[in-house]
């Protein structure tokens, strides 16, 4: 069975963060997306090897940044390509901390969510988290970055933890 009609299923670029005690750690993702809208309800698709998924299972709280086309790749490498555990991906980034002390990304960002985990669902290598909204807010009224813009216009590759590789890595 060949898996390029997954190709196309439509994904967007999002920052995921979440909190565990005082530190902070955010990582890219493309798997997110409405459950319900009352109550507004969300959910994501985070590697088990991840530390943000470590984050995300200690706090039970997750925050959602949706990345705008204009987003470099420098950028986008900062939380896509690389482990908390090495480096402070806070380091020279502007974030805030609001309902759930999940970091949230300034630059970049079209809108934020903020979620309080009410389930989890098992996927082997994943877990999806389902939260309910706590907070939002649109911060500019930029086009976001959609997962086929950052393939076909950025260049941009699925890392070996994304829900989305498949080892030809379009």
């Amino acid at each position: 069975m060949g898996s390029n009609a997954l190709y196309k299923l439509q994904y967007g670029l999002y920052i995921v963060g979440s909190v565990k005690e005082k530190e902070i750690n955010a990582q890219i993702a493309n798997t997110v997306f409405q459950i319900t809208s009352n109550p507004p309800t969300i959910a994501v698709s985070i590697n088990k090897q991840n530390l943000t998924h470590e984050y995300i299972t200690y706090s039970k709280v997750f925050s959602i940044q949706i990345l705008s086309k204009d987003a470099p790749m420098t950028f986008i490498g900062n939380f896509g390509f690389r482990s908390g555990r090495d480096i402070d991906k806070f380091k020279e980034i502007k974030y805030k901390l609001e309902t759930t002390s999940s970091p949230i990304v300034l630059d970049h960002t079209v809108a934020y969510l903020e979620a309080n985990v009410i389930n989890e669902v098992n996927c082997g290598t994943h877990t999806i988290f389902i939260g309910k909204l706590v907070g939002s807010e649109i911060m500019t009224e930029g086009e976001p970055m959609t997962y086929a813009y950052y393939h076909e216009v950025k260049k941009g590759k699925a890392p070996k933890a994304a829900p989305t590789y498949s080892g030809d890595n379009p």
